[in-house]
């Protein structure tokens, strides 16, 4: 069950602010002013405007990468939203032992890295932070939200390029179901907006580049899509088996009710065209799920906005889900046109906005999609929120990553 939601995105702090701003419209995307994106080609993306360090005490939020303060902060709205006792576990009522964390990150604190690189080459040897080996490492997400919630269960960390979030809290609802564990805090933290990393993506030419006009940048499913944005936070999801959630009278969002894994086995980068990849794990997220196609009342799409990764996903959806006159009837939407492409937050973030989606009955728009690609035969959520529908009462919420990664979460209404 999910009994707590947080997150911390380019639209603001917090699950209120995601929501609010999903439905809204807006897009977080802002331009890059800083000096060190000067004369880069792409200077726009998702970023959290917030500084950690005034949300965290001083001194632990210099302990930590910034990915790993943002799991943090979110870690810490998900577990008060659930109701928990503040402080953790360390507060008594919880048994640590049974307490997990499973997090999904991509880059992790390589930008500390990169950091230590530029002070030993400018400085020396001795100017390199002591504490730049453990805030290097992609763990320390989720070991930094063990340190503070104190769990002791199992801190473990998941990194399968953009599908990371998703197959983490995958991971978690099997820890659950198997008997391992009461409760685990589930999700992606990313923070890789850096000169580097812009510049790595940029030579790849899968950014955006409309530098003029960074809100509507990101343009998934659009006729006129150009690439997608980058962008940072983090969402978590607090599951907990329905014994215990029932037991202490917890407040249920939804049911975690499966979770599907498939590899394209096509190119290091580039999706299988065809979209056979990404249609397998939707039926074997469906399948995990006990439920049927049917079931199915609305897809949360992963949706970049790059040209061969949204017709990918259409295709496999497509093939899943057309009916005889060749469209896909479930509602879609795509919240990188708000958000950016958090990379292996993604999935995490993502996952928190189709919870609340089946909690409140309504799906948030997709913004930057004017002019709806005809080569897409789905049913997109564009400009303005709508009701979810009556029938059915499963949601996906799909991510991808690189080098064919697909993973596939379905969420059921209470």
């Amino acid at each position: 069950m999910v009994t707590g939601l947080g997150a911390v995105t380019p639209l603001g702090l917090g699950g209120d602010a995601l929501w609010t701003g999903l439905l809204a419209g807006r897009s977080g995307i802002r331009r890059l002013d800083a000096p060190e994106f000067a004369g880069h080609p792409v200077r726009i993306a998702g970023t959290v405007s917030a500084d950690p360090a005034e949300v965290l005490p001083r001194t632990q939020a210099r302990r930590m990468n910034r990915a790993a303060q943002f799991a943090v902060m979110a870690a810490r709205e998900a577990w008060q939203d659930a109701g928990l006792p503040e402080g953790g576990t360390r507060a008594g009522g919880l048994d640590p032992d049974r307490v997990g964390v499973s997090l999904g990150s991509i880059i992790g604190g390589a930008p500390v890295l990169v950091a230590g690189d530029r002070r030993l080459r400018d400085r020396g040897a001795r100017s390199v932070p002591p504490l730049t080996a453990p805030m290097t490492v992609p763990s320390q997400a989720a070991s930094q939200v063990s340190l503070d919630l104190h769990v002791t269960g199992e801190a473990r960390t998941v990194v399968s390029a953009c599908a990371s979030g998703t197959e983490a809290i995958g991971q978690a609802v099997d820890r659950i179901r198997h008997g391992h564990l009461d409760i685990v805090l589930a999700g992606g933290a990313e923070a890789a907006v850096t000169p580097e990393v812009m510049a790595a993506f940029s030579a790849m030419r899968t950014l955006s580049a409309r530098n003029d006009d960074p809100e509507a940048a990101s343009r998934p499913f659009a006729k006129d899509r150009t690439g997608f944005v980058n962008g940072e936070g983090a969402g978590v999801l607090l599951l907990e088996s329905e014994e215990h959630a029932l037991a202490r009278g917890a407040r249920i969002y939804c049911e975690a009710a499966g979770w599907g894994l498939s590899a394209d086995a096509h190119h290091l980068a580039a999706p299988d065209p065809t979209g056979t990849g990404v249609a397998r794990a939707v039926r074997r997220a469906v399948t995990d799920a006990d439920a049927g196609l049917a079931d199915v009342v609305h897809i949360n799409a992963h949706a970049t906005a790059t040209v061969e990764g949204d017709l990918a996903e259409a295709a496999a959806l497509s093939t899943v889900f057309a009916g005889a006159d060749g469209a896909v009837p479930v509602p879609v939407t795509a919240l990188k046109g708000s958000l950016g492409h958090l990379q292996g937050a993604a999935g995490g973030v993502e996952a928190v906005a189709a919870a609340l989606t089946l909690h409140h009955g309504v799906i948030p728009p997709t913004i930057g999609c004017d002019d709806l690609d005809d080569a897409v035969p789905l049913d997109v959520v564009r400009n303005f929120a709508r009701p979810l529908p009556e029938r059915g009462d499963l949601v996906l919420s799909n991510s991808f990553g690189f080098g064919g990664h697909n993973a596939v979460l379905a969420l059921r209404r209470r």
